[in-house]
């Protein structure tokens, strides 16, 4: 039997496979009258942005693991005619363009370019300017946006090079996120097709515990992996109660070996928009956190019911929440910024806690968050810094930018 690809069993065990979208032409589309509305802080600057990104994925690969590209996945599947036609479709059913007619002409427009292209303009979007050589007769839209240099038929999608939200991988399947925002909800639709027609993912069975069009919002960065019974998801801004219940239902429903569901609530504010940017686990008994959040936090135990229902048990403290999940006598919650609640403010909002495992013990970070850097390390944390001058503009860290497939069981 052919091993199957997706094997994630814990957030901390060897990284040997992960996803990840390399940043282009998407971020030079954005301009600061709709920073807001993609989810970024400042215009970022792509050569610096990617450069960084290469040095990111230089370190994954420099350990032996091995990096797959989002856009090279979604290129070889649109060779397949009918797949590329059902996903244009698809893409133009969900895109809130100008109506029937202009989705006409540009569904004719992407199904004329080669796969490459293709693939690159499903995520850098398609600007109107780009069709005015087409002959078609007009309609309002050209004149009200006429005088816009920026006027998408199609949006750009900027922040896919945070991977870990458009999906993620729990044990041998995979949770399709239902994303919250208007601008990522194409992402998660990729990611739907990739998984269901890309060769990669044949051993898998399309196991998915939840699609891309649910209703309730459930985004990846709010899902953690705490070990081979019990996985963690937050409620956040990005993803809502009644979706982590729907999860947990089909997570259990599905994986007979889970014993339990631990919901997270956190505040619902943009600088702690997943779980994951408020604290990561690093070894076997630690995590990092940010000690902001401490006394916000609401944990939920939910476990199996009788007759197909579900129990629920609140618990006092995150760190009495973790410690029982992952069944130790104690754990450790390692807080960023050294304690000190001036560093620890300012380096939340860099990341700090958005760390990525590669190993027990051994995690990837932004060396720009020193003091939560120095800290980890004096708790035996081998931190391996990254620059992240410009990754940082998109509010996301390490953890943020990779989907990992495949992680060694732990001993």
């Amino acid at each position: 039997m052919e091993e199957k690809l997706l094997n994630i069993q814990s957030e901390i065990g060897k990284l040997n496979a992960v996803l990840l979208h390399r940043p282009g032409k998407e971020l030079e589309r954005i301009v600061p009258n709709v920073l807001k509305e993609v989810l970024f802080e400042d215009i970022p600057w792509l050569r610096r942005m990617q450069e960084e990104h290469d040095a990111f994925a230089g370190v994954l690969t420099g350990r032996g693991i091995h990096v797959y590209y989002v856009e090279q996945l979604l290129t070889d599947i649109l060779a397949d005619a009918q797949v590329r036609e059902n996903l244009v479709r698809d893409v133009i059913d969900q895109n809130p363009s100008s109506g029937n007619y202009i989705d006409g002409f540009l569904q004719e427009y992407l199904l004329s370019m080669e796969d490459c292209k293709l693939a690159e303009s499903l995520i850098a979007g398609v600007l109107q300017k780009e069709l005015d050589h087409v002959e078609r007769e007009r309609v309002l839209s050209d004149y009200i946006n006429e005088s816009e240099p920026y006027a998408f038929y199609m949006n750009p999608l900027p922040n896919l090079y945070f991977m870990r939200d458009p999906a993620v991988t729990i044990g041998d399947g995979m949770s399709i996120s239902s994303m919250a925002t208007e601008v990522r909800k194409r992402e998660s639709l990729y990611m739907h097709y990739i998984y269901k027609n890309h060769p990669l993912f044949a051993s898998c069975g399309g196991k998915t515990y939840y699609e891309y069009d649910k209703f309730f919002s459930v985004e990846g960065g709010d899902i953690l992996i705490l070990s081979p019974t019990v996985v963690a998801v937050g409620c956040s801004e990005r993803t809502q109660v009644q979706g982590v219940e729907e999860l947990a239902k089909r997570l259990f429903e599905d994986n007979p070996a889970l014993e339990g569901v631990l919901a997270v609530k956190i505040p619902k504010d943009r600088a702690f928009m997943h779980l994951d940017t408020v604290f990561t686990m690093v070894d076997y008994d630690k995590f990092t956190v940010y000690p902001g959040i401490l006394d916000h936090v609401e944990t939920v135990m939910i476990r199996r019911g009788s007759k197909g229902h579900m129990r629920y048990e609140h618990i006092d403290s995150l760190h009495d929440a973790l410690r029982r999940a992952l069944n130790l006598t104690s754990i450790k919650l390692i807080e960023s910024g050294g304690g000190n609640p001036v560093a620890a403010a300012r380096e939340q909002w860099n990341d700090s806690t958005n760390t990525l495992a590669i190993a027990p013990g051994v995690i990837v970070a932004y060396g720009r968050n020193e003091r939560s850097n120095e800290v980890l390390a004096e708790n035996g944390i081998d931190v391996i810094s990254i620059e992240a001058s410009e990754l940082v503009r998109g509010r996301g860290g390490p953890r943020c930018m990779t989907m990992p497939l495949n992680r060694d069981p732990l001993k």
